[in-house]
This record gives structure tokens, C-alpha cells and sequence, in this order.
């Protein structure tokens, strides 16, 4: 009975870490417009699993609920760093992608070239990030007027340095613009910019990270050999103010790992087409 409980509740606290994860990523888990892919699932069943597993070996192990809500914490916590480092891989690369979709047009115009004409050929070259979205517009330009269809691009882009772009090209759809290309240039030399500043910050923060992961390791691995050469040093920790204990020695290392994500993140600033329209300006 006890480990048939042990495992329903290690499956409660996995779907619980699918959850969390799904949340922190933005995805709809509920609901008809739910979004989350098989693909999704597949890639996180195998993390719960993990943590189910980690869980049960170091109950039985131990016999101490809360390290075993610990190791579960802990693959779940990896399954998280992982998503994280791929969706800010993922906000790099299509920001790179949206200077050089930015310059494309640029030089296409330099070739004589109209403003829709220069778009539809930009269209055909754009960089895989942002291909998708781009393809999708150019095919719109055969049924809907240039500023309709750009504004939809720019819904689809969601991304604040697409909405600059997608602003002055908007602009010039609807009127004379002398200097467009300048224009351009300069967004794409901007957009790159924030680019290297992002790239020069994660090298910095990562080097944070290491010093972290090594301070855990250590602590991980000294608890694992005092418990194995050691045992009655952590006789303690059997009893239930023990375990009450045990919590807040793992609540201070929780707090520190959740203060260091939280400060390592880069917030994309708020997007320049949303700002329009809530504040009531957008035309």
C-alpha cells in the first residue's frame, strides 16, 4: 500500500512538473485552444518519468519524503533550464533573423526595385526563423492591400524589433518616404545590436550558472557520502522534526536556485504594435 501511495503520488507531483513547465513556456494547457503538440508531450513524458523514478529510488533509499520531493524538484528543474535555454536560443535567432530579413529589403529597393516587389522577392530568401511567417505574408499580397497584410505579419512575428520594422515599412505603404532604405539599415544595425548585447549578457550569467552547478554538485555529492560511509550522522533526519528541518536546509537552496534563474532572465520589452493599441492609438 505504501508504495502503491509513493507512486500515485509520484505521478500526482509529475503531471504537476508538466504543468509547471507548460506554464512557465507561455502554452495553454486547458481549454480548446489548447496548443501543446504531441510533440510537446512526447518531449516532457520522459522528464516526468524521470522524476517519478528519482523520486521512488530515493524514497526507498533514504525512507525521507521530502529528499524524494527533492530529486523529483531537481529533474524538474533541469527539464525547465532546458526549455529556457531553448526558448532564449530560439528569441536570438529570430531576432538575427528579422536584421537580416530587414536588410534583404533594404537592398532589394537599392536594386530599383518597388516596395511590394522588394518584399515579395525578400519573401523568397528569408532566413529560416522567421520563413514561416514571411511566406505566409507574401502569399497574402496577392488578395489584400500592403498595409492590411504587413500588420498581420507583424501579429504573426509577436516580437517587438519586428513591429519597428514592420512600422516603417506600414508607413511607407501609406506614404512618400524619402529615405526608406536609411531606414532600414539603421533598424537592422539596431536589431543586431541588441543581438551581440544579449549574446555578450548570457556569456557573462552563464559563468554564474557553472559556479552554481558546481556549488549543488558539491553539496549533492558530500551528502551522498556522508550518508553512505557515514549513516548515523544523518540519524536525525529520520524523525519528523527531522524532516521539518530537512525542508528548510532544502528551502534555502530552493530560494537561491529560483532568486538566480529569476535574475538571469531578459525580458523582452513590450511590443510597439501592442503598446499603439492599448492605448487607444492604433489606426
Amino acid at each position: 500500500m505504501i508504495a502503491l501511495a509513493s507512486i500515485a503520488i509520484g505521478a500526482g507531483v509529475g503531471l504537476g512538473v508538466l504543468l509547471v513547465v507548460q506554464g512557465i513556456r507561455g502554452r495553454n494547457i486547458l481549454g480548446p485552444s489548447n496548443d501543446v503538440s504531441i510533440a510537446d508531450a512526447a518531449t516532457y513524458l520522459p522528464w516526468v518519468a524521470g522524476a517519478m523514478i528519482a523520486a521512488l529510488v530515493v524514497l526507498s533509499v533514504t525512507g525521507w519524503p521530502v529528499a524524494a520531493i527533492a530529486a523529483m524538484t531537481g529533474v524538474g528543474s533541469v527539464a525547465i533550464r532546458r526549455s529556457r535555454a531553448s526558448d532564449n536560443h530560439n528569441t536570438v535567432a529570430r531576432t538575427e533573423a528579422i536584421a537580416s530579413w530587414t536588410e534583404m529589403i533594404r537592398d532589394n529597393m537599392a536594386g530599383a526595385a518597388g516596395l511590394e516587389q522588394a518584399l515579395m522577392a525578400a519573401s523568397q530568401v528569408a532566413p529560416a526563423a522567421i520563413r514561416p511567417e514571411v511566406r505566409r505574408f507574401s502569399r497574402r499580397l496577392d488578395d489584400q492591400p500592403l498595409a492590411e497584410a504587413l500588420a498581420l505579419l507583424g501579429e504573426e512575428l509577436d516580437h517587438p524589433s519586428a513591429d519597428l520594422v514592420v512600422a516603417a515599412l506600414s508607413n511607407a505603404a501609406r506614404m512618400e518616404t524619402r529615405d526608406l532604405g536609411g531606414l532600414l539599415g539603421r533598424l537592422a544595425d539596431s536589431i543586431r545590436g541588441d543581438v551581440r548585447m544579449r549574446l555578450r549578457v548570457e556569456v557573462g550569467r552563464a559563468r554564474i550558472r557553472t559556479s552554481a552547478r558546481i556549488v549543488m554538485a558539491v553539496t549533492v555529492l558530500t551528502a551522498l557520502f556522508i550518508f553512505v560511509f557515514s549513516r548515523e550522522l544523518l540519524a536525525v533526519y529520520d524523525s519528523p522534526a527531522g524532516q521539518a528541518w530537512l525542508v528548510m536546509v532544502l528551502g534555502v537552496f530552493v530560494l537561491g536556485a529560483w532568486l538566480l534563474d529569476r535574475f538571469s532572465q531578459i525580458d523582452m520589452p513590450e511590443r510597439f504594435t501592442a503598446r499603439r493599441v492599448q492605448n487607444g492609438r492604433a489606426q
